[in-house]
């Protein structure tokens, strides 16, 4: 058989691999599909606790309501959600109450498996060239996978922060087009993810993840449309800046208690250092060649920093996780993914001291940190990129002669 042929024959074994008899469904996917379904009908009773907030927010700013439209974050700086969020939630409002709530929870629940697919196929697209085994890979998407849907569900269903979902769901295609080499739909979603929820600048060090050519086309795109939702309601009602400064609870459980910050509500430094450590995090882990790991960072800085303990938080750090385990990493156990669940779920429900919570969240937040940015990496078996120096930029593999190609179409 000629190379080609081998070639031929191998993707096809590739795009068959770990199919449903025929259909085009993988079994990982089918058996995320039914742990997703569960936990949707486990959380759905006693759900959409904060779905109110889309609800009335959506109101003020597209029904003429007083006090609403460009002036909603002047006079309602209790809403820190970004207009993007907004303008979905606005998709569920022609509904009955309870209905649009109801297909809200089911939408944002079928973008978590959508999202895992994405990281899948990202992942597969990652290792193209590589050696990669694809059957392991999707074992690994599946364990990983597993973890991340509980706290996926939290965010989606239990509390129905839609904010939280679109800026975690940009953010995924974000990865995804940087493994694509699309600048250009690199810097929209970052910009979308922004102007869904402003704590997602955090993932803006993605941007130096793209061939130094490209960066500043990609953030000229993020800066252009993060303006372009903001700056309407900023210029046109100044009070608008004092919702920056909206303040919550510091709450007995925060790591904050570690760092001796014992103020009542959230201090006038937290937010802007919780993005900036995100930020420097972030930029560090592109230097080192690690840029899988920017989400996990910034979700690390989030959590360790913030004065509030809320689980739906955890979302941010288990897709972080997933895409380190699935895309930074090789090895068949992501129990990257699992230690998240357990030390910041697990401490939630089970640990009674507050004390005891906020330590394990920081010390998880430091160990993976410290984790991915500097545990040894070894490269794959069978790769000559065991002996080749360079760093392979997102958006090309290794070519057989060793030069560097663009990325094709995945197998998982």
């Amino acid at each position: 058989m000629r190379n080609g042929e081998k070639a031929a024959a191998g993707a096809g074994d590739d795009a068959r691999l770990g199919r449903i008899g025929r259909s085009p469904v993988r079994w990982h996917t089918a058996l995320l599909t039914g742990w997703t379904v569960l936990w949707f009908l486990v959380a759905e009773r006693h759900g959409a606790v904060s779905w109110h907030y889309l609800r009335s927010g959506e109101e003020l700013l597209f029904s003429q309501v007083p006090g609403g439209g460009l002036a909603l974050y002047a006079n309602h700086p209790e809403l820190q959600i970004g207009p993007v969020s907004f303008v979905v939630a606005a998709l569920f409002g022609p509904f009955p109450a309870a209905l649009g709530e109801n297909l809200a929870e089911a939408f944002m629940s079928g973008l978590g498996l959508y999202m895992l697919v994405l990281i899948g196929r990202t992942a597969a697209e990652w290792g193209r060239g590589t050696g990669m085994n694809h059957k392991r890979l999707q074992q690994r998407v599946l364990v990983a996978g597993a973890a991340f849907i509980p706290m996926w569900v939290e965010v989606s269903v239990r509390f129905a922060h839609l904010d939280d979902v679109m800026a975690l769901f940009f953010t995924t295609l974000a990865v995804r087009a940087l493994v694509r080499g699309n600048a250009t739909a690199v810097g929209v979603f970052l910009a979308l993810a922004v102007d869904s929820k402003p704590w997602a600048v955090g993932f803006l060090p993605l941007l130096l993840a793209l061939p130094r050519a490209e960066r500043l086309r990609a953030a000229a795109w993020t800066v252009g449309l993060v303006a372009a939702a903001w700056l309407p309601f900023y210029l046109t009602h100044l009070e608008t800046f004092a919702a920056a400064r909206f303040t919550i609870p510091n709450q007995p459980a925060s790591s904050l208690r570690w760092f001796g910050v014992t103020d009542p509500a959230t201090p006038w430094w937290d937010r802007p250092a919780q993005m900036g450590l995100g930020i420097a995090l972030g930029a560090l882990a592109v230097r080192r060649g690690r840029w899988a790991a920017v989400v996990v960072l910034a979700a690390d800085a989030r959590i360790v920093l913030d004065p509030s303990v809320y689980t739906y938080y955890n979302a941010s750090v288990l897709l972080g996780t997933l895409i380190w385990d699935s895309v930074g990493q090789r090895r068949l156990v992501p129990w990257v993914s699992w230690i998240a669940l357990i030390s910041l779920y697990g401490s939630a429900l089970l640990v009674p001291s507050d004390s005891a919570q906020g330590l394990i969240r920081l010390a998880f937040a430091v160990g993976s940190a410290l984790y991915v940015l500097f545990w040894p990496q070894r490269p794959p078996r069978g790769s000559r990129e065991a002996t080749a120096p360079a760093v392979r930029l997102p958006g090309q593999r290794r070519a057989p002669d060793g030069s560097q190609a663009r990325s094709v179409s995945s197998s998982a």
